[in-house]
């Protein structure tokens, strides 16, 4: 069995922590934020059952493959600003990169620090040769992350109604910067 702490990743400026039990109640402030919500949810307030349900999968996920979720916290003055992953969304054959930071923790770089560090833990770690993400069309700063990390647009599909954009990147020694 994995230590999930034995999993806590690092940048200069950010300490990755793998979100805990006991972290319920922070996880669910994030998800329910109207900034967060309003992309990565489709607007909907997800309730606590389905936080702890996600929370539940997320550890399941660090046992049995060792990713899920990280909450972002920064190292200068501690604070939990969003959280980085990998995740299972639309019935991919491996998780995508995903991230959400709260309102006032963007414009900043943590979102491609952070993603950028769970690149090279999926490419390094858990030998993944590319890595994909998506994002709603209006989500301008997301796909603005994409492509501070190299990720090229690859396809657009019509999802719940929403035009969703996807992106990859393909894993490549000599490109993935140390963090």
């Amino acid at each position: 069995m994995i230590k999930i702490m034995s999993l806590i990743l690092e940048t200069p400026r950010l300490k990755l922590n793998p979100i805990l039990d006991s972290e319920l109640d922070t996880l669910h402030r994030i998800l329910v934020n109207p900034y967060v919500r309003k992309y990565l949810c489709d607007n909907q307030i997800f309730s606590l059952e389905q936080t702890s349900t996600m929370l539940q999968e997320s550890q399941k996920l660090f046992q049995e493959s060792k990713f899920g979720l990280w909450f972002i916290e920064t190292k200068h003055e501690p604070e939990i600003i969003g959280f980085v992953g990998l995740w299972y969304f639309f019935a991919e054959n491996q998780p995508q990169l995903a991230y959400a930071l709260l309102p006032h923790a963007t414009k900043q770089g943590y979102a491609t620090e952070a993603a950028t560090r769970i690149l090279a833990y999926s490419f390094q770690e858990l030998d993944y040769n590319y890595m994909l993400a998506s994002c709603d069309r209006p989500n301008v700063e997301s796909q603005r992350v994409a492509r501070r990390l190299g990720m090229k647009q690859i396809e657009e599909r019509i999802i719940k109604g929403n035009p969703t954009l996807f992106f990859r990147i393909d894993y490549q020694i000599n490109r993935l910067k140390k963090v």
